[in-house]
């Protein structure tokens, strides 16, 4: 990391040159990561997570000074802070990744066409991803995972709140790959603060980054998406719905909805409204709400939901808000053809649920919900690489091009055609 951070300072390297160079240190990296096999990763991946724990001294101590010098808000030291278990738990997590299938190389499809050519769609590394996040450390380590597993060299830029915590997280990371005889510019943390280095590497670091991954709030996520030149793997907000049809079990939509809600209030997989069927909103509502109540959330609903529960009123705008708090949005609405209405006007195509026991009715709303992850009786927050048996995720995304929900190693290829023949021209 010596180098990287002497350019840094050198007086003359802007942060735009700082970021450049970088990228040209990635592009060489990745030549070589793109060609190593399986049990070259695996080995690579394990010595990260053992230079994890080797550090821990040094990573516990940078993170304490990250701590005494960030803002009092409770919840943001939270997700900032390390412990022991933690950092355990981050090491764990990269041996995760290791026991995972080699993504790249698999065959997707083959087949022989009529004049003898055999023809191959075969999974390859996207090439250097850049990931821009704020104040989580696990980002660090979960992201140079994903990604080298992947084959991909990674360049981060991480939050100026946890910059000492990333910087020796990812010290000990390109220790652990240099080690396995990989290259350790494989993994690489931006060294500068400044934010004209996040609009460089949004410009795409002079063709040295290929996809960007933002890992943030919703003004972050906007600025990618907004001054992005390369393709971003992305979601904007988390505006998860569970829907509670009529043919639902009143006390599956009661468990169901409090852990959707208040299992983590603020992760982009929370539920963020709940939509009642009217046919059933006068014996469920009441049960779900006081469920709620009791672990300290606060409902705020339209006119047919207050008429049945005593709630604060909601507005227009609070049915398209991601509160990340302990507050959610109440809707009755006409079957599910209002839910589906509702959803369509308001969801950011994240996460949605329907709890009923009615095949048909889970069957149709799982069809024509058009969201990343659609779920029949289940908690929103079942919206993670992790849960969905990735091994970890890198974000989730909302668009509609290459990847789409968890983003895991195998969403970090793309693909190539290879084409073997024997002499054959075209006439």
């Amino acid at each position: 990391m010596s180098d990287t951070i002497a350019l840094a300072r050198d007086a003359s390297a802007g942060p735009a040159a700082v970021v450049a160079g970088l990228g040209r240190k990635a592009r060489a990296a990745q030549r070589r990561l793109a060609q190593a096999r399986g049990e070259e990763k695996r080995a690579a991946l394990s010595s990260m997570a053992a230079a994890v724990r080797a550090a821990e001294a040094a990573i516990l101590a940078a993170n304490a000074a990250d701590l005494e010098a960030m803002r009092a808000d409770p919840a943001f030291r939270d997700r900032a802070r390390l412990d022991k278990a933690r950092l355990a738990a981050m090491a764990s997590a990269v041996e995760a990744v290791a026991a995972l299938d080699d993504p790249v190389g698999r065959v997707l499809a083959a087949w022989e066409r009529p004049n003898g050519l055999r023809i191959e769609r075969v999974a390859v590394p996207l090439g250097v991803i850049g990931v821009i996040y704020e104040s989580r450390p696990n980002v660090t380590a979960d992201a140079a995972a994903l990604c080298l597993m992947a084959g991909n060299a990674v360049i981060l830029r991480s939050g100026s709140e946890t910059a000492r915590t990333a910087a020796a997280i990812a010290h000990a990371l390109r220790e652990g790959i240099a080690s396995a005889g990989l290259p350790e510019d494989a993994v690489q943390l931006v060294p500068v603060q400044d934010r004209d280095a996040v609009g460089a590497m949004l410009a795409g670091a002079d063709g040295g980054i290929d996809v960007i991954v933002p890992r943030g709030g919703r003004s972050l996520v906007e600025r990618v998406e907004r001054e992005a030149r390369v393709p971003v793997f992305a979601h904007l907000e988390g505006l998860c719905h569970v829907f509670v049809h009529s043919a639902a079990d009143c006390a599956m939509a009661v468990e169901v909805t409090v852990n959707a809600k208040m299992r983590r209030t603020g992760i982009c997989g929370a539920a963020e409204t709940l939509l009642v069927d009217a046919a059933v909103a006068h014996t469920h509502l009441p049960a779900i709400a006081a469920a709620l109540e009791a672990r300290g959330c606060a409902l705020r609903g339209d006119a047919r939901a207050r008429a049945i529960h005593r709630m604060d009123e909601a507005t227009e705008e609070d049915f398209s808000t991601e509160y990340l708090a302990p507050i959610l949005s109440v809707a009755v609405v006409d079957g599910l053809d209002g839910a589906l209405d509702h959803i369509a006007r308001h969801s950011s195509s994240h996460t949605e649920s329907i709890i009923t026991e009615d095949a048909d009715a889970a069957e149709r709303f799982l069809a024509e919900v058009d969201s990343a992850i659609v779920m029949h009786n289940a908690s929103t927050q079942f919206a993670d690489g992790g849960e969905f048996g990735m091994g970890a995720e890198i974000g989730i995304a909302t668009g509609r091009l290459h990847a789409r929900g968890p983003v895991g190693v195998k969403q970090l290829t793309t693909f190539k055609y290879r084409v073997r023949g024997a002499g054959q021209t075209r006439p």
